[in-house]
């Protein structure tokens, strides 16, 4: 019993101790590499203050400089969570020497830019940005800083005229677009390219929020929504079909003045809706047939051309 109790206890008791140790909480800052700073976001705002270039106090009013939000990088390791370790970047440099660089954001830096977007994506790899990996714009080498500023108190990209302006830089055929005499609101500032499309990816089309464009365009002109009595058949399957959707130089964003567009699926033998004139009509009373084809053309008889819900409506009449 003796030599029983003297091997088993000790080895029972080292075991108990090696669990506690595996399993105890590990303190983040006895846990930082030594490249990390001790005084954290101290060290950095010794030079980083508001009269330097890289100014960071801002940052203190946004999510990401809450220190008592365990999600901030504040929270973390302050500055280097997302700047990596600064090694030796604080120390005083001798005139003419290159101060060591750390983790930077941007264009024209050091850091790749693959390294730059991960930093981002670990903490905002949610649902609205779960589509980045492998979307267009990261094929097309956006980084995340070339749009977003952290260190700003208010994202730029949170407002309207500023978000519009830095989608144009590189859309310009859409910019375009919005100047044309009927267009979506955009350039008066009144609608954003974020409401209808998710730019960190989607698996739809052209990065519309929606699972189509109808229901994208649904949104806004619900009074188009059906189901009605007699659809058109256009309407219930892509309302680009007819309409432009940034922009257009006929009315109502559509793609071609009526009668042609309408022709474009409708065949016109036997129809007084061939040209824009009487001239070469089929025979009959041509200046009776000539009012129908000014104007509005086939909307002055076919008013409800996104559907009727009237008994007699089968033409889109009434």
């Amino acid at each position: 019993m003796g030599t029983y109790e003297q091997t088993t206890i000790p080895a029972f008791c080292l075991l108990i101790f090696l669990t506690a140790l595996i399993l105890s909480p590990v303190n983040a800052a006895e846990d930082k590499p030594p490249a990390y700073s001790k005084k954290g976001a101290d060290t950095c705002l010794k030079c980083h203050d508001e009269d330097n270039e890289y100014p960071v106090l801002p940052i203190f009013r946004t999510g990401h400089g809450e220190s008592n939000d365990s999600r901030s990088p504040m929270a973390i390791l302050q500055c280097e969570t997302c700047h990596g370790p600064a090694g030796n970047h604080p120390k005083r440099v001798r005139e003419g020497e290159v101060r060591p660089p750390i983790r930077t954001f941007g264009k024209n830096v050091w850091t790749p830019l693959p390294e730059q977007n991960a930093v981002c994506l670990r903490c905002h790899d949610d649902t609205p940005r779960i589509n980045w990996h492998g979307g267009v714009h990261e094929t097309e080498s956006v980084g995340c800083a070339d749009c977003h500023q952290v260190h700003s108190r208010h994202d730029p990209m949170a407002d309207a005229g500023n978000q519009i302006e830095k989608c144009s830089q590189c859309h310009l055929r859409q910019k375009a677009e919005f100047s044309r005499r009927s267009s979506h609101p955009v350039r008066f500032k009144q609608l954003r390219c974020s409401d209808c499309h998710n730019p960190h990816g989607t698996f739809n089309d052209k990065l519309i929020k929606t699972d189509s464009k109808i229901d994208l365009c649904l949104r806004c002109h619900a009074e188009k929504r059906g189901p009605v009595l007699w659809p058109h058949a256009p309407v219930v399957e892509d309302c680009t079909i007819c309409h432009y959707a940034h922009g257009s130089i006929q009315a109502a964003l559509l793609k071609k003045r009526p009668p042609l567009l309408c022709q474009q699926c409708h065949n016109n033998a036997g129809h007084p809706s061939t040209l824009y004139t009487g001239d070469g009509l089929p025979a009959g009373n041509i200046a009776s047939q000539r009012k129908f084809l000014l104007g509005k053309s086939c909307l002055n008889c076919h008013s409800q051309v996104h559907g009727s819900n009237h008994p007699s409506g089968v033409k889109l009449m009434r």
